[in-house]
């Protein structure tokens, strides 16, 4: 099949457009994708036998994104952008990454045919409800939460295929179909090819236990409970690596000087995936301390199954898909999402176990090695693309 993809933003990168661009195109189909240019990239390029098209977009429009619904100027940029593909091209589908631009993707199905696959990476209204620029006084004028619901329901009816990252997601989004058997779990999940050649370094030997987070940092990442745990842990040799960047950095700094623990915390800033990893694996103990709201509640990172395959305890927050798969994988404890005493706890507990010599493996490197990988969710997203709508 001829599919054409759209993401809106630039690309790449996009851990999970790549592996579904390499899926597919692995599997013969021919793999197109239209995304937004605002990196002075190649207007068109080869991407891995895939062929990306780009489009740059001045930053009036860019910004008229989150009042899409209410105002047509985002929706006719794409709708200009992709006719002109499809002219040229004439594609058999079109896979709309994420709920924006899921309009255009039922539009090109109605006009001309093509099956409509949308692959809904979050909760988008929910991801809105705690998105800072969509919360102040513009953003809730140009954005309404019942609008976004509404639309949501009415995509998701209107798509031939709905991908999803996990079966939380899929729970909550049946209730809008009648007939829930074209939902699809896509997960989040690694290729072990790209991770084999990583898994070189082993905990730093040292006397500090060293704890470990990776990805980006904005207020719902709940660094901040991270630090005031190591606030109560101040007498434990305990530092804590944070590697990422994002808009809540600089608040976290003030923090860790205002509570006196810069000297247990090392912010690294952003790293290529190679030395993030590097650092992941010299780690001891890895943290997902997201918050605990609607939208974590339905999605899941990708970073939970590259910590899994370290075989490290990860202590994580009570969000429901996090907590359900780290319990079914023995690969960690939860802590409740509000309570940094209650991880200060549990750091405790582990410490006392490494300062006795005690392993600290868990049991995720099999889960991930035999279920929660690509190889088989690769497989889902192939069956999409063999029967027709």
């Amino acid at each position: 099949m001829k599919i054409l993809m759209v993401l809106d933003r630039d690309f790449p990168p996009d851990i999970r457009v790549e592996h579904e661009i390499n899926s597919l195109i692995n599997a013969g189909h021919q793999v197109h994708l239209a995304c937004f240019n605002r990196k002075n990239a190649a207007s068109r390029e080869k991407w891995n036998e895939a062929i990306i098209h780009r489009k740059p977009i001045s930053s009036f429009f860019h910004k008229t994104s989150v009042g899409c619904l209410k105002f047509p100027f985002y929706f006719n940029f794409w709708r200009s952008f992709i006719s002109k593909l499809n002219q040229e091209y004439n594609f058999d589908a079109i896979h709309i990454h994420d709920l924006p631009l899921a309009q255009i993707g039922a539009e090109f199905k109605a006009s001309h045919g093509l099956q409509f696959v949308l692959d809904l990476h979050e909760n988008w209204p929910a991801l809105l409800t705690i998105s800072p620029h969509v919360q102040g006084p513009l953003g809730k004028l140009l954005s309404s939460d019942k609008q976004w619901r509404q639309y949501e329901q009415d995509m998701i009816q209107a798509a031939d295929n709905v991908i999803v990252v996990v079966e939380e997601s899929k729970d909550r989004i049946s209730r809008y179909l009648d007939n829930p058997s074209k939902i699809y779990v896509v997960s989040n999940t690694p290729v072990l090819s790209e991770l084999e050649n990583l898994q070189v370094s082993k905990s730093e030997s040292s006397d500090e236990l060293i704890l470990f987070y990776g990805g980006g940092i904005n207020e719902h990442r709940g660094l901040q409970q991270v630090i005031k745990a190591l606030a109560l842990s101040k007498t434990m040799p305990v530092k804590a690596w944070i590697v990422g960047d994002g808009s809540y950095l600089g608040k976290l700094k003030k923090q860790a000087k205002d509570l006196e623990v810069e000297d247990k915390i090392i912010f690294w800033g952003w790293k290529p995936l190679e030395e993030m990893t590097e650092l992941m694996f010299k780690s001891h103990i890895l943290l997902i301390p997201h918050f605990k709201t609607e939208h974590s509640d339905s999605t899941i990172p990708h970073k939970l199954f590259q910590y899994m395959l370290t075989g490290k305890p990860i202590l994580a927050t009570d969000c429901i898909p996090i907590m359900r798969i780290i319990n079914e994988t023995n690969s960690g404890f939860i802590y409740d999402y509000n309570a940094p005493s209650h991880l200060a706890e549990l750091i405790s507990s582990i410490y006392d176990k490494w300062t006795k010599g005690e392993e600290l493996k868990m049991g995720g490197v099999r889960s991930v090695l035999e279920k929660y990988n690509w190889a088989n969710d690769e497989k889902v997203l192939l069956s999409i693309y063999k029967e027709k709508p």
